[in-house]
């Protein structure tokens, strides 16, 4: 009869093998696989369990419901009837513009199947103080309905002040709903709180409820409000007090947001509704939601959402950034907290910049309470520095904005962060804004961002305390896991 030892033996052995044959099965990318393999083998007891929570691939989300897929054209062909009867005008449009942008939109609607309008008027807002009251006197002025989804929605003064507003329009007959992400929003949203905004008129709920395990990983990282189908913001700004003050280790939270006009709100509203759908199983359709507007602006700026998730068949966002890099003439201009990249989008920035194109990323150099992203990201920049992207870490405060400018022709913000978890897992939302107008606004942001920068010395780096370089290593091992 074999010993305890022999067991033990035998059960480690079948146990890697399963583990590994499970894995090796799902066709993740290399680095992907080879970061659970070495979780499932160091961590036998606790791998599982952080599988379970945060390592399921799309083949989770439909086990237990089918999602709307995000089909915007599909679900609601007659409520866009407006935004496609633009999208050909823009293509043809954008063809005889600089930069590829052409190209750029037809990527994005065959990922992301969404249209490109063309009857948009955009408005820029710096941080908080250029959004919230922005976003305020909008709320204060619905008249039909009020749609918001936050990856984080506090539970503070800032976030009281936006109830007050809410629960006095929807006195005055205003529908109002809230969709949080419960584990950005974990902790704010308990029973007691959920009825007392109903009871108030505030329908908030979470996009998947905590104890639907299977897709806790599944992060909704939008930001999007919607006012009576007709004014939208979207970008990297969530609701609370943290963006006024970000807390004792930063003295500033650096973040950039959009306001938007025209037909894109037509969309914006559509992804909001489909989210709604997948959150709640309500269907918000109809003129009420999607109203007839007027005609737009001769001169109204072209815009296009790229939006991606787990139940999204492409990683379009990861396609969106790889393209505007790849198409890149001239510069290329970055914002994001987080730089964890993989192997593609890396090799193109490194390609850009190899190839006489300047390529400037400016990252945060820390987080509020998160390392391990910090750490890791530390080897991202020291490869692209050497290959000659400038890298700029912001020393202003805590630099959350996700913005994109190629050749000063094309501009991108949103909620898509530069890391692996935003390129494949987390439902992202990005607004493309095909004018030159827009590019250079934001590329006099970025400019006078970089004078509260430090750039990145690769040779520093490099000759930094191996202990150093080890645990930065060390931290990208798992930052697929990230």
């Amino acid at each position: 009869m074999p010993d305890l030892a022999s067991l033990l033996s035998i059960a480690a052995t079948v146990y890697v093998a399963a583990a590994t044959v499970f894995i090796v099965s799902e066709n993740r990318r290399p680095q992907s696989s080879f970061a659970w393999l070495f979780l499932f083998i160091t961590l036998p007891v606790l791998a599982p369990v952080l599988y379970i929570l945060f390592g399921r691939m799309r083949g989770g989300v439909g086990r237990t419901r089918t999602l709307t897929r995000h089909d915007l054209p599909g679900h609601l062909a007659q409520s866009l009837d407006r935004v496609e009867a633009e999208h050909e005008r823009a293509l043809e449009d954008l063809a005889t513009r600089p930069f590829p942008r052409v190209r750029l939109a037809r990527l994005v609607y065959s990922s992301a199947q969404v249209y490109v309008s063309l009857s948009n008027r955009v408005e820029i807002l710096q941080n908080a103080s250029g959004k919230y009251p922005r976003l305020m006197d909008d709320l204060r002025a619905a008249r039909s309905s009020i749609h918001l989804q936050y990856y984080i929605w506090e539970n503070d003064g800032v976030s009281a002040e936006f109830e007050a507003i809410l629960a006095e329009r929807a006195a005055a007959g205003v529908e109002v709903r809230l969709l949080y992400d419960p584990v950005g929003s974990i902790g704010r949203f308990g029973p007691f709180r959920r009825r007392a905004l109903r009871d108030k008129g505030i329908d908030a709920r979470p996009y998947s409820p905590l104890w639907r395990v299977h897709t806790i990983s599944y992060r909704n990282h939008r930001k999007i409000a919607v006012i009576d189908g007709r004014v939208g913001y979207t970008g990297g700004l969530n609701i609370g007090d943290q963006h006024f003050d970000p807390g004792p280790r930063f003295d500033h939270w650096r973040d950039t947001h959009l306001r938007l006009e025209g037909a894109a709100v037509l969309a914006l509203q559509g992804v909001f509704a489909i989210d709604w759908s997948n959150a709640t199983r309500e269907q918000i359709l109809g003129p009420d939601y999607f109203p007839a507007l007027a005609d737009g602006p001769q001169d109204g700026l072209p815009v296009q959402l790229c939006l991606s998730g787990p139940d999204s068949q492409w990683r379009a966002v990861r396609q969106q950034y790889f393209a505007m890099i790849v198409g890149a003439r001239r510069r290329v201009r970055v914002q994001t907290p987080f730089f964890i990249l993989d192997e593609t989008v890396m090799e193109a920035l490194k390609a850009a910049a190899l190839a006489g194109i300047d390529v400037s990323v400016m990252i945060s150099a820390e987080g509020p309470g998160q390392y391990l992203p910090y750490w890791a990201a530390n080897t991202f920049k020291a490869e692209a520095a050497e290959a000659g992207v400038e890298v700029l870490l912001y020393q202003g405060g805590y630099l959350h904005a996700k913005t994109v400018t190629v050749d000063g022709e094309i501009a991108s913000v949103g909620s898509g962060n530069w890391d692996i978890r935003s390129f494949s897992i987390n439902y992202e939302l990005n607004a493309l804004i095909y004018d030159a107008g827009v590019a250079a606004e934001l590329e006099a942001a970025f400019d006078a961002d970089r004078n509260l920068c430090l750039a990145f010395d690769a040779a520093a780096y490099r000759a930094s305390p191996p202990l150093r370089r080890l645990r930065d290593s060390a931290a990208r091992l798992i930052s697929p896991l990230m």
